[in-house]
């Protein structure tokens, strides 16, 4: 059993009291989807409720990594603790993360005030590891008073950061592509501050210039700041983290925030459903043989898979009430 080395009381003491081990066993046993995990989330979920959930997005290449080391380095100066979460492609070998938070972010590996931990997608879609949400959980119990969770990095696609965190960053870079086709194309009403990083590349301030405008165009008439940035040498990082504080501020004040978290919880709550009917649905096609000659009856185009679909989950879902 995954918990003989550590009582699950003495885990759960552990992270309330900010036990880095403790912590990193609890983690474990989450993307490990141990049977004690989910134990251990319903233990803590009542002492969490406080972190400051920051997402920090972007394409492959714009410097994520190294802007984020450079907002720790900021936040911590402000005497405030911190947790990252990195979430990285997967191996499709070890289903382990395949960048790893040792190769970034080494410069506050000593630090105790912060938390870093790389995870790996394990082919899930969206940018985010389905255990994303439940760390973020864990390092809310063990007191960070801030966490950033930066994504994978695939584009458009990446907007399920937004379901997790309170805000979002969307990190761009001169050069790296059309980003300003990427914002019309949907990503302008994910962020709630954006990045130019690398502003001292050719391009980069009329990179701002052009987003600038394309926000200017927005339908819902919101306009996120936009801020010059170089992660490397820490520049424009005291503007950006200013920004992100002034928005939270503004959410607070008109109960937006608590709002976005209450319908984070929501999704997560809606999502976690989903995928225990995914997997009764499964079990029951492997243990049912007239559900398996519904399945073989849209092989064989005699059942259209919409009717087959209503079939399976009116014997699924009615077996449930039952």
């Amino acid at each position: 059993m995954a918990r003989r080395d550590w009582p699950l009381d003495e885990l759960a003491a552990g992270v309330k009291a900010g036990d880095t081990r403790a912590l990193a066993r609890a983690i474990s046993l989450v993307e490990n989807r141990d049977e004690g995990a989910a134990e251990l989330v319903r233990e803590l979920y009542p002492s969490t409720g406080r972190t400051f959930a920051v997402g920090v997005t972007g394409s492959p290449g714009v410097g994520k990594s190294a802007l984020v080391g450079s907002l720790v380095r900021h936040v911590r100066g402000l005497g405030l603790s911190v947790g990252v979460v990195s979430v990285d492609p997967s191996s499709p070998f070890t289903q382990g993360a395949l960048l790893g938070d040792r190769i970034r972010l080494a410069d506050h590996f000593l630090d105790p005030g912060v938390f870093i931990r790389s995870m790996g997608t394990r082919g899930h879609t969206g940018g985010l590891a389905q255990a994303t949400l439940q760390v973020l959980l864990l390092l809310d119990a063990a007191g960070k008073d801030v966490v950033f969770v930066e994504t994978v990095g695939v584009g458009q696609t990446d907007v399920e950061v937004t379901a997790i965190v309170d805000e979002v960053v969307l990190v761009l870079m001169p050069g790296a592509g059309d980003s300003v086709q990427a914002l019309k194309a949907g990503i302008m009403e994910i962020p709630d501050a954006i990045a130019v990083n690398k502003m001292d590349q050719p391009g980069a301030k009329g990179m701002l210039s052009d987003v600038r405008s394309v926000l200017s165009l927005a339908p819902d008439g919101r306009r996120p700041p936009v801020v010059l940035t170089d992660s490397l040498r820490g520049e424009g990082v005291e503007e950006l983290w200013g920004a992100v504080v002034q928005r939270r501020d503004e959410l607070a004040a008109g109960g937006e925030l608590d709002e976005r978290r209450r319908r984070n919880v929501r999704d997560e709550a809606a999502a976690a459903a989903l995928v225990r009917v995914r997997r009764a649905i499964e079990e029951a096609l492997a243990a049912d043989p007239a559900l398996a000659d519904v399945v073989a009856a849209v092989e064989r185009r005699e059942l259209d898979p919409l009717s087959a679909g209503e079939t399976i989950a009116a014997a699924v879902l009615g077996g449930a009430r039952s």
